[in-house]
């Protein structure tokens, strides 16, 4: 095999196996080109020695924070394994973020929320107030228009389930969703009253039987319709596509304004791969570092970066939780991701965002664990160490707190600026930079007053995660597409402006972050880009 991977030009090399790469590389398979999948992380399809149906965490001594030591323990959980340095505060922090890596990327660990984003999120200037000093552009370079037959292709694709938003004029055909379990039924109708419009949140889930709604770890029961599941393993096994895994992209070479080779270092060896087309889906921080570091004398700021756009505007959405106390009691075995509701997504000239199930907590001692660390991490370390003499009492009311607790989940749109960015260190890690502007942390506060108002007369507990770049989720915009070259690092169709054979399909392409989750868009996208690559190949 390894003689025919040097020795083979494929039709199209795609760089990650998450909701664009996995999803375009099927289509492209489909439709009988050659695909190549190259992909960092390690392969959990049929593979025996997957950590599945827990929090990687769980397997670390004494629920440790993930560090270098436990690589293997989270590459066999589908996740990210190496530091990045988050240089935002006043002291650069090292840490290892919760994202996905490898097959899958983080759709392998997400939430299966799949919701389109709306009509007026592709108008990026509407209803923003304060975003004067954001890079935030006029529109994006594509309408839902441009989508909508692409979005009924992914949801038919991902088998979402779930109904149709109230406050959407238009007809979405899903699969039928199971039905509420009474503490949900039991908001729903609340919510109804209090003339709001919740509706069945979007999955993409099949749900078998002991369903657990997994988020943040690798299902076991192959209910969830991730990219690996539903789109890399059919174009391997049906159509013909290869896939690399614990293979590392250290650059792209170019020649004469084409990508000339892919140099991967795979199986202890340095390759060069050929491809008439590559396509970047490694994540919104990873597909910029990569062309960051493919510098060279024809692109000394990186490659595709004339414009200076490539790893600038990062965006990753403000997520709080909050733990409502329901009179009906939600059982360990509800699927309790059911509900959503985006009446406060417009309103008041304000543009503010989504509501929607968040399912249940990580385990209390992941919760202790994760407070720990923000204490050491902190001017005030001693309260680490007081905090940890103290834990089978906090991980006991942790659990008790927070028991019977019905959990949502706020999701709000940032907005893009020029110095919130990625970058590389000297030794070439990855390095994030982001502050939140007072703008910013003003629309926090409000909405955070109004989902307490809606919320009333329940008692709840918010679970603040807006301030924090420690999961990073919804990372995006880090190589914006546009129409003009000077602003923008791909184009209309995500090819980038300098390299007529290099695209980009992950969510590094958003030049708004949008008011919801960015799977479906990710996907519905990388189907509309596969139809173009597809003709081109012609």
């Amino acid at each position: 095999m390894e003689g025919s991977i040097n020795t083979c030009e494929w039709d199209v090399i795609v760089v990650g196996t998450g909701m664009g790469g996995g999803t375009l590389g099927f289509k492209l398979a489909k439709a009988g080109k050659r695909v190549l999948f190259l992909e960092k992380g390690k392969s959990h399809l049929r593979c025996t020695t997957t950590l599945s149906g827990q929090y990687a965490e769980m397997f670390f001594p004494s629920i440790e924070p993930p560090e270098p030591k436990h690589a293997e323990i989270l590459r066999r959980a589908g996740r990210w394994t190496e530091l990045i340095i988050d240089a935002s505060g006043t002291e650069a922090r090292s840490q290892i973020p919760f994202v996905g890596s490898g097959t899958g990327g983080s759709s392998a660990l997400f939430g299966m929320a799949m919701e389109r984003f709306s009509v007026a999120d592709f108008d990026s200037g509407s209803c923003r107030v304060g975003a004067e000093e954001s890079s935030l552009p006029g529109s994006w370079p594509i309408s839902y228009a441009d989508l909508k037959s692409h979005y009924e292709q992914a949801e038919k694709l991902y088998r979402v389930r779930g109904s149709v938003d109230p406050l959407r004029k238009e007809i979405i055909e899903y699969k039928s969703p199971p039905p509420l379990v009474a503490s949900n039924e039991e908001l729903f109708s609340f919510l109804n009253a209090k003339g709001f419009h919740p509706y069945h949140l979007p999955l993409a889930c099949d749900f078998a039987p002991g369903c657990q709604n997994c988020q943040g770890f690798l299902c076991p029961k192959n209910c969830r319709n991730d990219s690996a599941t539903t789109c890399v393993e059919p174009a391997i096994q049906q159509y013909g596509a290869c896939l690399l895994e614990l293979c590392e992209v250290i650059r792209i070479d170019t020649n004469n304004n084409l990508v000339s080779a892919v140099v991967c270092r795979w199986q202890g060896k340095t390759v060069k791969l050929r491809s008439k087309i590559v396509v970047l889906a490694a994540g919104a921080l990873q597909t910029p570092a990569l062309l960051l570091r493919s510098s060279s004398r024809a692109f000394p700021n990186g490659l595709a970066n004339s414009s200076g756009q490539v790893g600038k505007n990062l965006m990753r959405h403000y997520v709080d939780i909050y733990a409502v106390a329901v009179k009906q009691k939600p059982h360990a075995t509800d699927n309790l991701k059911q509900l959503a509701f985006n009446d406060l997504r417009h309103c008041h000239g304000m543009r503010w965002g989504t509501v929607q199930s968040f399912g249940t907590l990580p385990p209390p001692a992941m919760l202790f664990a994760r407070i720990r660390r923000e204490l050491r991490n902190s001017r005030l370390p001693i309260l680490s160490r007081c905090f940890s003499v103290f834990k089978p009492i906090a991980e006991m009311i942790f659990s008790k707190v927070f028991s019977g607790k019905l959990m949502l989940a706020t999701i709000m749109e940032d907005l893009p600026y020029i110095d919130n960015a990625v970058t590389l260190s000297p030794t070439g890690a990855v390095v994030i930079k982001y502050k939140i502007r007072p703008n910013e942390r003003m629309r926090i506060e409000c909405f955070r007053r109004r989902i307490g108002d809606a919320l009333k007369p329940y008692s709840f507990i918010r679970i603040k995660q807006a301030e924090s770049n420690s999961r990073l989720a919804h990372v995006c915009g880090t190589c914006r597409s546009g129409l003009n070259p000077k602003s923008s690092v791909v184009d209309s169709v995500n090819r980038t402006h300098d390299i007529g054979n290099l695209f980009i399909v992950d969510s590094s392409f958003f030049p708004s972050s949008g008011g919801t989750n960015p799977a479906l868009t990710i996907a519905a996208n990388a189907l509309r880009v596969a139809d173009h690559i597809i003709t081109a190949l012609h």
